[in-house]
């Protein structure tokens, strides 16, 4: 293919957001800005659902791949796409399309400046998953922590500032030290091309020191336990929009990073950190889930189960199987329509009441039925109900972790229980019982935009719950070449020694 598909994705959002920039609205509602930003969103959706479509699953080599000189005699711009990556470039479509729909609904003052940002975002997040360069791939991934910082600080709640600054500064930190490793990595090999690296290999005395320094980036964008703290904070004042990109694609990239690079490139040393990452990630799902047992704003009960959700993946990823891995993959895009439906639906809430607190709700499936059906999908998927997409990653992980630990699996089981009791503990308290406050007897049920919005979530949570072979075809090659090469690494380093 002469097209460069990707170069498209990537260039095309920051090119809409250019046009909205300049563009002169005669009318207060930026109605230009709006439909500028939907179509530039809807194009590349519709782009990269014909790159699913002309993908060939057969192959685990990267494909549509594009080449430029860029740092000539250092680094060249490369792009491409595998099974694994083409799944988020179209999951990071579809959602950046319903946030900007759902712009009306929740974004007030200044919308111009609000699709620029978020259309900035989708640039950076296609560019995480496309990249076959280290130093390309870095400058995607901390590229976005600035369309970001913008949303929460300037879009967020009365604790906006204070959420920003500790969501860029945590995440910021984090990734110094994965830079001072891909430099490294130059020193030694003379090339940051992903492909290469994984051709020539790292020696393994550096692996270790090497693993970690991605880790530290990897793990705050997870977010893994102990450095989860800012997730909570950015989720309960970030504008509605930003909450969804924020649950539903940036900590995605991070778990993208860890089969991308700290398997691919560090097998021995992800071998050696396997019972660290399934201690912190036993601690997430259990931890967090116990949190969330206790939080009264629903914003930040969905936040901490997001952290106990991601706890299976990157305990899937360390089983370093392949249903551990796939069952990994199907859990990072299952979450992502998940976790955008919960945070839309609470938005929903919150613009007819102005309160995220939950004991202020109670009743409403007699006021807002439609809703009421809608949230119920969404909550029995986020618990891992069979006949949702939920379902599916958990088990494949949960498969895996009894072949790796039976311990660490009995453990992993414990939040399945805990996920369902504070699920359906919020859906209770929130859409069952009396109607104790009169306010709420004013909120009207869904409109239109908005039953389109979380039906279009909805639809395929229960798809890929009932039929997950699409998923799980596109990502198998990948998957199966991805652990061939670990275990190749571990077979000859045992024989060495």
């Amino acid at each position: 293919m002469n097209f460069p598909i990707l170069s498209s994705l990537i260039l095309l959002p920051s090119i809409g957001a250019i046009f909205i920039f300049f563009s002169k609205s005669k009318d207060k509602k930026n109605i230009s800005s709006k439909y500028i930003s939907l179509f530039v969103s809807l194009v590349n959706l519709i782009l990269s659902i014909y790159l699913w479509f002309s993908f060939d699953n057969t192959t685990h080599d990267f494909q549509f791949v594009e080449e430029r000189k860029w740092l000539i005699g250092f680094v060249n711009y490369k792009v491409g796409v595998d099974g694994i990556s083409i799944l988020f470039i179209i999951l990071t479509t579809f959602i950046t399309s319903l946030c900007i729909f759902s712009v009306n609904n929740t974004v007030k003052s200044r919308p111009k400046d609000f699709l620029i940002a978020i259309l900035l975002m989708e640039s950076f997040m296609i560019g995480v998953f496309c990249s076959l360069d280290l130093l390309i791939f870095y400058l995607f991934f901390e590229g976005g922590l600035i369309p970001m910082f913008l949303i929460i600080g300037i879009w967020g709640g009365d604790r906006r500032v204070y959420s920003a600054f500790k969501f860029f500064l945590y995440t910021l930190l984090g990734s110094v030290l994965m830079l001072v490793a891909i430099i490294f990595i130059y020193w030694q090999t003379g090339t940051t091309d992903i492909t290469q690296l994984y051709s020539i290999g790292i020696d393994a005395k550096y692996q270790n020191l090497l693993w970690l320094a991605f880790f530290s980036s990897f793990a705050v964008k997870t977010p893994m336990w102990p450095v989860h703290t800012w997730l909570p904070d950015a989720h309960v004042e970030a504008p509605t929009a930003g909450s969804v990109l924020l649950a539903a694609i940036l900590l995605k990239m991070a778990g993208y990073g860890f089969i991308r690079f700290s398997i691919g490139l560090f097998p021995l040393a992800s071998e050696y950190f396997t019972t660290f990452v399934f201690f912190l990630s036993l601690i997430a799902i259990v931890y967090t889930s116990l949190v969330a047992l206790m939080q009264e704003d629903m914003k930040k009960l969905i936040a901490y189960s997001s952290v106990a959700h991601m706890g299976y993946v990157t305990l899937g990823i360390f089983t370093f199987t392949q249903q551990g891995l796939q069952g990994s993959l199907y859990q990072m895009i299952s979450h992502g329509l998940v976790s955008a439906a919960l945070f839309l639906s609470v938005g929903v809430i919150y613009e007819r009441m102005h309160t995220r607190l939950i004991r202020n709700y109670g009743g409403i499936v007699t006021i807002m039925p439609k809703f009421a059906v809608l949230l119920m999908i969404f909550a029995l998927a986020s618990l891992g109900l069979p006949g949702t997409s939920g379902f599916i990653g958990e088990f494949l992980v949960l498969i895996a972790a009894f072949e790796k630990n039976i311990l660490v699996a009995a453990i992993a089981c414990l939040g399945v229980i805990l996920g369902a009791a504070y699920m359906l503990w919020l859906y209770r308290r929130v859409i069952f019982g009396e109607i104790k406050n009169n306010e709420l007897k004013k909120m009207l049920d869904l409109n239109r935009s908005e039953v389109f919005i979380l039906a279009s979530l909805a639809l395929p949570i229960l798809y890929f719950g009932f039929y997950p072979d699409p998923i799980l075809k596109t990502v198998n090659i990948s998957v199966e070449n991805l652990i061939s090469n670990y275990e190749l690494a571990i077979n000859n380093e045992i024989v060495k020694k």
